[in-house]
């Protein structure tokens, strides 16, 4: 798991007697993808720059929740954000910005990255939180054009400069959301033929297989020389944030167990849906998850006219 920029989240939350609560936790997309990793089975290892007090903690915090941790020592602070969580809505009251890593910090985090991969086979890349300047220009080129060039899996979850680098270096298996690709114009609008534009789109930019979420409107994919559209039993949300993550997990998990591209869909829209009935970011349960993998309609969809 390529996590350059995890994060200690601190959360204030209101208990049903009315006291409050300051909850510390590790996060950031590379550890939340890595804890619904964990959740589905796997054993995942987070490669992952910390620094200064934060990072500190977060060592901690990581190693609590069980996931194996590479730590790359960085000079700077690790990033961090307090929300707010008392009322009915996520309010984010602070963030720190994050730190820009060295030439030589960048230089042990990709060595460590490429020994884990080269070992297991398979590596999810995840991104900076729109924080273009913590990872030099090219970083993430180079890092899937050396591990595709080793056989090593490529599953990316990224959107803005970073997917562009990663999209030229060639990504097996890319996950983006429509709302991602809107904002970095691979499509205009949202409808279901927009997406399937985009996604040829992204195909002729470097993705093999590309999943796109679109919230409560489900899936659509390009997996295995097809077309295909998923959709799950709608779910009550407590919280959105966190479901792509989750679903990234799931796609990488079906695909280390080599599953069909219908049953990587079934079980990367069931972790989005079960994530979402939760507090926790990138949290669920195995076996809520394989239950409601068995109720998500998969269908395949016409051939795209040229």
């Amino acid at each position: 798991m390529f996590a350059p920029a995890p994060i200690v989240t601190v959360t204030i939350e209101s208990r049903p007697d009315e006291a409050e609560e300051l909850h510390l936790h590790a996060g950031g997309q590379g550890f939340w993808v890595a804890r619904m990793l964990q959740t589905l089975g796997a054993e995942p290892v987070l490669c992952a720059p910390l620094g200064g007090e934060t990072g500190n903690v977060l060592a901690h915090l990581i190693d609590l929740s069980g996931i194996a941790l590479r730590r790359v020592s960085a000079g700077g602070p690790s990033g961090s954000y307090v929300h707010d969580r008392r009322g009915e809505e996520r309010v984010e009251v602070w963030r720190a910005p994050l730190a820009p890593l060295l030439r030589h910090e960048v230089d042990d985090l990709f060595t460590v990255t490429l020994a884990e991969a080269l070992e297991h086979g398979i590596c999810v890349v995840a991104g900076t939180h729109e924080a273009d300047d913590v990872l030099p220009d090219g970083t993430y080129e180079r890092l899937v054009s050396d591990l595709r060039a080793n056989a090593v899996t490529v599953v990316a979850d990224l959107a803005g400069a970073s997917l562009g680098e990663a999209l030229a270096g060639g990504v097996d298996l890319l996950k983006v959301s429509h709302e991602e690709l809107l904002r970095d114009g691979w499509i205009e609008q949202d409808d279901e033929a927009a997406v399937r534009a985009g996604i040829s789109r992204l195909r002729d930019a470097g993705a093999g297989g590309v999943v796109v979420s679109r919230a409560a409107e489900g899936v659509v994919a390009w997996l295995d020389g097809r077309w295909l559209a998923a959709r799950g039993p709608a779910m009550t949300v407590v919280d959105p944030h966190g479901a792509g993550d989750s679903m990234t997990a799931a796609l990488a998990f079906g695909v280390a167990q080599d599953r069909s591209a219908g049953d990587l869909l079934r079980l990367a829209v069931a972790a989005g849906a079960v994530n979402v009935t939760r507090h926790g970011l990138g949290s669920g349960d195995r076996d809520a998850i394989e239950r409601l993998a068995e109720r998500v309609e998969v269908r395949e969809l016409a051939a795209v006219r040229s």
